[in-house]
């Protein structure tokens, strides 16, 4: 499956929120990732951002089905390798 992941979240979690979803999902821009995952690993991600995060935080996954072929328009900085940085 394609996973879009955008999240707001108090800036005591926010690197270990990313720490962790860059395990799984490339980094695109400061609070989004995105790219093909597993269910089984889909699952992993989403249980320990939900441990980390309090209530006062938000994350918004974007579930697609498989037979999506994403494709992405950028207008303004685009930054092709986000994820091989920090």
């Amino acid at each position: 499956m394609y996973v879009i992941m955008i999240y707001d979240v108090n800036t005591k979690r926010v690197a270990k929120v990313l720490r962790i979803a860059r395990k799984y999902l490339r980094w695109v821009q400061k609070s989004v990732l995105e790219g093909m995952i597993t269910e089984k690993n889909y699952k992993e991600l989403r249980e320990k951002i939900r441990k980390i995060i309090s209530e006062e935080d938000s994350v918004y996954w974007y579930i697609l089905n498989p037979e999506f072929v994403p494709y992405r328009k950028v207008i303004g900085d685009f930054k092709p390798n986000v994820s091989n940085f920090v």
